[in-house]
């Protein structure tokens, strides 16, 4: 069994002409907004969880919210493919729990694919969490959505 949950990293400053995307940095509501996701987190999560998050400044902050240990990777930065995002965590083959801080489209596109839906993507609000988990199910293995939490509902 292997459980991956994604969190998108909560509101960051808007883009403006000419500077750079990755050194954007939380809002005031966005810092709100991680520490309410994170202290849910906390509660949740098993032991010896592995969280890795994008190097962009807004998914670090978002992530050290949690105050646990985590790995910057590149292959979760923007642009990157939901095929970047499960060789990384080695879905469905880890054993364990993976916490992904990254971005849309990336997390929504990686939902849309492991639960097989039918749009290329699935909306992933700011901030929030989707947690999946792979399991055998007699002769096959199943993905289950096992939550969806907004900073919003918290």
């Amino acid at each position: 069994m292997m459980d991956l949950i994604l969190w998108r990293h909560a509101e960051a400053e808007e883009a403006e002409d000419g500077s750079d995307d990755l050194a954007r940095p939380l809002t005031a509501r966005g810092e709100k907004q991680a520490a309410r996701m994170a202290a849910w987190l906390d509660r949740q999560l098993p032991e010896g969880l592995r969280v890795v998050a994008s190097p962009a400044r807004r998914t670090e902050q978002t992530a050290h919210a949690l105050g646990r240990k985590f790995k910057m990777r590149a292959e979760l930065l923007p642009g990157g493919t939901p095929q970047d995002l499960l060789e990384l965590v080695q879905w469905p083959r880890a054993k364990g729990a993976v916490l992904v801080v990254g971005h849309q489209p990336m997390l929504g596109q990686t939902v849309a694919q492991l639960l097989q839906l039918q749009a290329p993507e699935c909306p992933v609000r700011k901030g929030s969490v989707w947690w999946l988990r792979q399991r055998q199910r007699w002769d096959h293995s199943q993905t289950v959505l096992m939550a969806v939490q907004s900073p919003e509902f918290l």
